[in-house]
């Protein structure tokens, strides 16, 4: 029987998920929690070819989800989970809900489980709980939950830098609050971290991953005036930018403002 979810090991991989401890200070962790986190590996690729199995019973390439121009979100979580992963996908989706791009449209999302003993119908009830709750027609098309046996899960998590551990004390995996953007080439472009995010956290992120691809000129111009912070793990002010557009448009304007001169010196010029 499982313990109830005010289990410590719970509340430890929270904060595991909220704040990674430094190189230096791995060594000071309790032995139950060492191996537990990211290991961030931005640009490199996942296997995509490693096969999986979807909510549908079908089997399927990882890169079947990818090569149509459009990043991916990948979200690694189990589905038994008593409180972290539900925390995961909760936060994911309200996040969407306020980010004008959606799933199936201008990127893809891939729930995976990392618990080899999951089968496709714990991902079908899932992702028919999710899509509902996301409520935007045609999400279904684009939001995919996969499971896999566990030399599969292995390859992924590895690419991925991400550890977890089944923890026999509390009979649940202990992990952390993780997402990660992909390109659509398939390469780790960023991760976000804990069980909640921000609508300019996502779009950047996704943003960032499709390399600028996406969104209308207006988007644009406004991410571009962020930049990822490592420490706040969040997207903040780019002054160097803000400087570079708060010029142009100061050329823009005095350009606009000396032409309408010049257009009506020429004007009085032609009625004289």
């Amino acid at each position: 029987m499982k313990r109830p979810v005010k289990d410590i090991s719970i509340a430890l991989a929270f904060v595991l998920s909220v704040s990674q401890p430094a190189a230096g200070q791995l060594n000071t962790l309790p032995a139950a929690l060492r191996g537990i986190g990211v290991t961030e590996r931005l640009a490199e690729p996942l296997p995509l070819d490693v096969r999986l199995v979807n909510e549908t019973g079908d089997t399927v390439a990882l890169g079947s989800y990818f090569g149509d121009g459009k990043p991916v979100i990948l979200v690694p979580v189990y589905y038994g989970c008593p409180m972290l992963c539900g925390l995961i996908l909760n936060g994911l989706t309200d996040a969407m809900k306020t980010v004008a791009w959606k799933p199936g449209r201008e990127y893809t999302v891939v729930t995976f489980s990392f618990d080899h003993s999951e089968g496709s119908d714990l991902a079908a009830a899932k992702k028919r709980r999710y899509i509902e709750q996301f409520g935007v027609p045609g999400a279904e098309n684009g939001w995919h939950f996969l499971t896999g046996d566990s030399l599969s899960i292995a390859r992924i998590t590895e690419a991925l830098g991400f550890g977890f551990r089944w923890s026999e004390e509390s009979q649940e995996f202990l992990h952390t609050a993780s997402i990660a953007f992909i390109s659509p080439t398939g390469r780790i472009s960023r991760y976000l971290y804990g069980a909640q995010f921000s609508e300019l956290d996502l779009r950047n992120a996704l943003f960032d991953a499709a390399d600028g691809k996406i969104g209308s000129v207006i988007d644009r111009v406004i991410l571009y005036c962020y930049t990822y912070d490592p420490d706040s793990r969040s997207y903040v002010p780019y002054a160097m930018n803000i400087m570079k557009l708060g010029g142009l448009l100061t050329l823009v304007v005095l350009g606009t403002f000396l032409g309408i001169l010049w257009y009506r010196e020429r004007l009085t010029l032609r009625t004289a």
